[in-house]
């Protein structure tokens, strides 16, 4: 199964702002999820209101996750087995990130911690949303420039 490209229509997902958005499907025990964590609330901090994590295990897990791994600003939606969710949106690995319009268009779509991708996310989310743009990762800040999930 291939995710959803750039023109699909995506389901909505409960809890999804207005407008452009950036939806993060994640896994709690994913090593590259846990990695990437901070950054997902450090985008959330960018574009405040813009981001909703899609979470494939249950209420409470989610919450001991953006705890333990300091993703607390960002919403999260539980998308629990069968995973009906992440399989309409074709999500194959995690995290993988949505750009989304207020229509639910996608607009673009990345997998794994890909930096130019997440950054290319970013700054077409401050593009849609008039923001200044603020790249979620840069050389030199610890993380890979590629790590698959």
């Amino acid at each position: 199964m291939e995710p959803l490209s750039p023109g699909s229509t995506a389901p909505h997902i409960p809890g999804a702002p207005d407008g452009a958005k950036v939806a993060v499907f994640f896994k709690i025990n994913c090593p590259v999820c846990q990695m990437a964590a901070p950054k997902f609330d450090q985008l959330e901090a960018a574009y405040p209101g813009r981001v909703l994590g899609v979470g494939q295990d249950p209420e409470a897990d989610i919450a001991r996750f953006t705890d333990r791994y300091g993703m607390t600003s960002v919403p999260t939606h539980p998308d629990l087995h069968p995973y009906e969710l992440s399989d309409a949106y074709g999500v194959r690995v995690v995290p993988t990130m949505f750009l989304l319009d207020g229509s639910d268009t996608v607009l673009d779509v990345s997998e794994s911690w890909d930096r130019d991708g997440f950054n290319r996310i970013t700054h077409l989310l401050a593009e849609a949303t008039d923001a200044e743009f603020v790249p979620l990762s840069e050389r030199g800040d610890g993380l890979p420039a590629l790590r698959p999930g």
